[in-house]
C-alpha cells in the first residue's frame, strides 16, 4: 500500500513536470508560428493569433509510467511479473513509433502494423488458444486506434485513460495480477499528472505517442486480465471498459460509410466534434466523457468483480448503438477538398476544416481542430 502511494505520487509529479519541460523545450525550437517539432494549432484564445502545442506530451507520459514501474521492478517493492513487464516493454517500443509519426512523415500503415507486431507479443496465445489469439490482437489494434482518435480535443484522452487504467487495476487487482494492478495505477497517476498540462485549454498534446501507449496498454491489460475468465463476463466487462473509444470508432465508421467518405481521412466527424457542434464547450466535452467513461467502466468493473451479470454490458451495448445510430442520421461535417499543395505529409499536421463546402467561411469561435 505504502509503495502504490508513493508510485503513484511520484509518476503524478514526475509527468506534471516533464510536460512543462517538453512544452518549454518544443516552443524554443520550433519555429515562431508553432509548427516545430511537430506542435498542432490549438484553437487561440483571443480570435487573431493562433497559440501552439506541442505533441511531446506523450514522452511524459510513457517516460514516467516506464520508470516508476521499472524501478518498482527493480527494487523489488512491486515486481511486475513476466506478463506486465513483457507489457511494459511492447509499450515503450509502441510510445518510440509514436513518437516517430509525431516527429516525422510516417505513414499510418505503419504505426498499424508496429501496434499489431506489438500486440502479438503480449497476448497470451497458450491460455486463448491461436484463433482467440488473432482475434484479441485485432482487437487490441482497433482499440488502441480508437484511443488515438480520442485526441481531437484538449484532455479527452487522458480523461478516459485514466478512468480505464483505475477500473482495470481494480479487475487486475481481484485477479491477483499484482503486477500488472500496479503498473496501471502508475499508468493512472502519469495520465492524471499530464492532465495539469492537458487540461483545456490545453498547454501540450500526448500527440501519437502518448495516446497510443495508453491505448496500447490499456487493452492489451484488458486482454491479459479477460483471458483467465468465463468467456461471457470476460468479453461483457472488455467491452464496458473500453466503450466510449468503442462508441467513437463506430461512430465514424458508420458515419463516413453512409456518406462514402474515406475512412482514414482526418474530418471532424468524431464524438467530440459532434458535441461541440451540440453547444458545449472544451471542458463541457472533457466532463460529458469523462462521466460516460466513468459509468461504462463502472460496469465492467462490476462485471469483472461478478457484482453484475455479463449481460449488464447489453446496456452499454445499446448506448454504444445509439451513438452509431445518431452518426448514421447526421453524417457530420463534409472533409472540404485541399488544394494540393496543401496536402501534408503523411502523419504531419492537418489543415483545418473551415465550414462546409460551397461556403467558406472563417473559424467561428466554438469550431474545434482537426489533426
Amino acid at each position: 500500500m505504502l509503495y502504490g502511494i508513493t508510485a503513484a505520487t511520484a509518476a503524478l509529479l514526475l509527468t506534471a513536470t516533464l510536460s512543462a519541460l517538453l512544452r518549454s523545450l518544443s516552443l524554443r525550437l520550433g519555429p515562431a508560428d508553432g509548427t516545430g517539432l511537430r506542435a498542432r494549432r490549438a484553437r487561440p484564445r483571443a480570435p487573431v493569433k493562433a497559440r501552439p502545442v506541442p505533441l511531446l506530451g506523450g514522452v511524459a507520459v510513457a517516460g514516467a509510467t516506464a520508470l516508476v514501474g521499472w524501478a518498482g521492478n527493480w527494487t523489488g517493492a512491486a515486481p511486475l511479473g513476466a506478463d506486465a513487464g513483457r507489457l511494459l516493454a511492447a509499450a515503450i517500443v509502441v510510445a518510440l513509433l509514436g513518437l516517430a509519426a509525431d516527429l516525422l512523415p510516417v505513414p499510418p500503415v505503419v504505426c498499424v502494423a508496429g501496434v499489431a507486431v506489438a500486440a502479438a507479443l503480449t497476448v497470451p496465445f497458450g491460455e486463448l488458444g491461436a484463433p482467440a489469439g488473432v482475434l484479441a490482437v485485432v482487437w487490441i489494434v482497433l482499440v488502441t486506434q480508437a484511443f488515438r482518435s480520442l485526441d481531437h480535443a484538449d484532455g479527452v484522452m487522458g480523461t478516459v485513460g485514466v478512468i480505464t487504467a483505475f477500473a482495470l487495476s481494480g479487475c487486475a487487482a481481484a485477479g491477483l495480477m499484482d503486477g500488472l494492478a500496479a503498473l496501471l495505477s502508475v499508468l493512472a497517476a502519469a495520465l492524471t499528472g499530464f492532465l495539469m498540462q492537458g487540461w483545456p485549454p490545453a498547454r501540450i498534446a500526448p500527440g501519437r505517442c502518448g495516446s497510443l501507449f495508453a491505448g496500447f496498454l490499456l487493452a492489451s491489460a484488458v486482454v491479459l486480465v479477460q483471458a483467465e475468465r468465463p468467456a461471457g463476463p470476460g468479453l461483457g466487462a472488455a467491452f464496458a471498459l473500453t466503450a466510449v473509444a468503442s462508441a467513437d470508432a463506430l461512430l465514424v465508421l458508420v458515419s463516413r460509410g453512409r456518406a462514402g467518405w474515406p475512412l482514414l481521412r482526418p474530418a471532424p466527424d468524431h464524438l467530440v466534434h459532434r458535441l461541440r457542434r451540440a453547444g458545449l464547450t472544451r471542458q463541457g466535452v472533457m466532463v460529458v466523457t469523462g462521466l460516460a467513461a466513468f459509468a461504462a467502466a463502472s460496469v465492467g468493473l462490476c462485471i469483472d468483480l461478478g457484482w453484475l451479470g455479463a449481460g449488464a454490458a447489453w446496456w452499454v451495448a445499446g448506448a454504444v448503438s445509439a451513438v452509431a445510430v445518431a452518426g448514421a442520421v447526421r453524417p457530420g461535417v463534409r472533409p472540404r477538398r485541399t488544394p494540393p499543395h496543401a496536402i501534408p505529409a503523411p502523419g504531419g499536421p492537418v489543415p483545418r476544416v473551415l465550414g462546409r463546402p460551397g461556403r467558406p467561411r472563417p473559424e467561428a469561435p466554438g469550431a474545434v481542430k482537426v489533426h
